[in-house]
This record gives structure tokens, sequence and C-alpha cells, in this order.
């Protein structure tokens, strides 16, 4: 009687299968690499030990800088740079210095192409004195800040171009900040002519209108902006998180600005202020240092730990990269006074 052996193998198909089941179970137990980052926005540049601490922390590598607004100042049409960064400090050695130049927007409207052309050399030439100022010899990246529309995308996209092709850019990264409306609306917005984008996950609400919001962050708001369209966007995306906390003044309910000088041990003087619930504080008294009449009211905005890792823990899977770059809003000593290295540690542990 014939005997058959049974296969020690299985079946290609089968084969087939269980090599794809594997390869899917080692993509998802791989975790992503994260990299630390801040911005710098403020005026003057001066190494304090507390800022340097948070670098040293979180082994952070790259410092994007600020270097100026660009703006129409006094009616003049031509553009200048507005309170570039003064140098007190040089940036460290084992920092890489990532220089950002602010453009708002209203210079893009109505420029003619040789005007772009004059401003793409203006700030590359500005760009590098102040990389020098700052003690590094060059920069491997700039970065181009710019809430621009669509009225103003034709004229933002050539000047980008006209800054990368421009003496010495060619070879370097080019990247450009990107707001929530503007990775929603991609038809609208456009996709900027540069090498990677930093999606700006604050300043999401309406700064203005009276009421308890959050203008800073809020994940609801990001959910309808965000989603499915990070994934379909054509450009590696970094991430920004902020790190700041602000008071927005309310006369009558009508907004009348933001009040820099008042932090949170301002608003708990009971001599000055009540709280009324929420985030809500109203004046006790005429307090003329801060611009404040009496009974104006006060919102103070900040992100707690929680908002942080909601928004990370909504981000990461959204997120098909290897390497999640985030790039926290900013470096002040004053500001990171409200948070611990484990808040940004467990944050940047969700995006793994």
């Amino acid at each position: 009687m014939k005997t058959t052996q049974r296969s020690l193998f299985l079946p290609l198909p089968l084969l087939i299968l269980a090599v794809l089941a594997l390869a899917s179970l080692f993509t998802s137990c791989r975790k992503k690499q994260v990299n630390t980052s801040f911005y710098y926005w403020k005026t003057v540049y001066k190494d304090t030990p507390a800022e340097s601490d948070w670098l040293r922390h979180f082994k952070t590598r790259k410092l994007y800088m600020r270097i100026m607004d660009v703006a129409i100042v006094d009616g003049d049409p031509r553009p200048v740079p507005v309170s570039p960064i003064l140098f007190q400090s040089k940036i460290a050695d084992s920092i890489e210095l990532i220089p950002v130049v602010f453009i708002v927007n209203d210079v893009l409207r109505n420029t003619g192409k040789p005007q772009l052309d004059e401003l793409a050399k203006k700030i590359v030439g500005f760009v590098n004195g102040k990389v020098e100022q700052a003690g590094k010899s060059s920069y491997n990246e700039l970065q181009i800040d710019c809430d621009w529309t669509a009225t103003t995308r034709d004229n933002y996209f050539y000047l980008l171009k006209q800054i990368r092709s421009a003496n010495g850019l060619k070879a370097k990264t080019l990247s450009a900040t990107l707001r929530l409306h503007q990775i929603k609306n991609q038809k609208v917005s456009g996709i900027p002519p540069v090498n990677r984008v930093m999606l700006m996950c604050y300043n999401m609400g309406n700064l203005r209108l009276y009421g308890k919001q959050n203008s800073i962050l809020d994940i609801n708001e990001l959910k309808k902006y965000a989603n499915e369209n990070i994934g379909d966007y054509h450009l590696p995306i970094d991430i920004g998180l902020p790190l700041f906390s602000w008071a927005v003044a309310f006369r009558e309910k009508n907004y009348i600005g933001i009040t820099k000088r008042i932090n949170k041990d301002t608003l708990d003087n009971k001599n000055q202020f009540i709280f009324k619930g929420n985030n809500i504080y109203q004046t006790l008294t005429d307090l003329p240092q801060y611009g404040l009449n009496r009974d104006d009211e006060i919102r103070w905005e900040t992100i707690n730990a929680n908002d942080l890792q909601a928004v990370a823990k909504y981000l990461s899977p959204l997120l098909k990269t290897d390497t999640v770059n985030i790039i926290y809003f900013h470096l002040d000593a004053a500001a990171l006074k409200a948070y611990t290295y484990e808040t940004l540690e467990k944050t940047n542990h969700m995006f793994r």
C-alpha cells in the first residue's frame, strides 16, 4: 500500500499571506522616531541657563529662529524688515540654526514679479547676514512663514520659487508654515513649492470672539481641518505645537487686544481681578498700566498637558512616516515655567 507524506511547506498562496501578515505585524510594532525642536520668537537672542537646559534635556539639534518680519510700513509700498533679531549671544555649536522669516500677507498684494524678484534677493541677503551674526558659517534650511490666501497664493508661490533659486539656496531645504485652513482647502490654497511644511496646530480659533473658548488650541477644530488631509498632502509634514499663554481683553464684550504684560500671577491678584468662572476674569478697578478699565474682562488662554497629549494621540496615526519632527512654540523661560519636561516627554511618546 502506497503511503503519502504530508508536505512540511505551506502552499505558495498561504505562504505569501503569512509573509504579508508578519510584515504588517512588524510594521505596526515599529515605533516612530520623534525629534524635538523649538521656535525662538523674540527680538533679542541671549543664551540663558533655563532655556539651554530645555535644549539639552531634549537633545535638541535644531532651533527655528525668527529673523524678522517683512511688512509694509507707513504706506511705503516697498516691504521692509520689521523688528529684526539682535544677537547678544552666539548660537551654540551643537545647535543647528534654521532661520525663519515671517511675511505679512499684505506684502504680496498687488505686487509685480520684478518687485518679488528684488524681495527674494533682499530676504536671502538679510538672512545670510543675521546667520553670520549668530556665529554660524552657514545653514541647511530656511523657513518662510506666511498666512497666504487664494488672492495672494500666486505671488507667494512665485516668491518662494525665487528664494529657492537664489544664489546659495539651491542645495538647501526650503520649508514653509502651513495653517489648518490651507491644509483643508488644498485646491484653493495650493501646495507651496517647498521641500517640506510645518503644520501649525495652534491659533485655530476666533481670537476676537467673546466667550470662554480657547483660540490657541481646540481639538475639535483641529479634527475638522486635519483628518485625512494630512495623509493626502503631497509634502513631508512637521508638527508645530503651542507652549504659550495669553490674556485676551474685552470691553463690553468687544475685543480690545492681547494684554501682553498680564500673566497668571497678575490675574490671581484679588485686589485687581475677580475670577468669574471657566477662564474669564474681570477687573475690579481701572488698571492703566495694562490699558484696562474697570469691568473689562480677560479671557486667559493656556495650553496644558492634556491638550498637548490629545493632539498627539489624534495626529499620530495620521502621520505616515517613520520620523516625526515636533517643533514647540516657543523657547521662552517665562512661558516654559508652566510646563515640565515630563509634559513634553509624554506628548512626544504619544507620537511614537
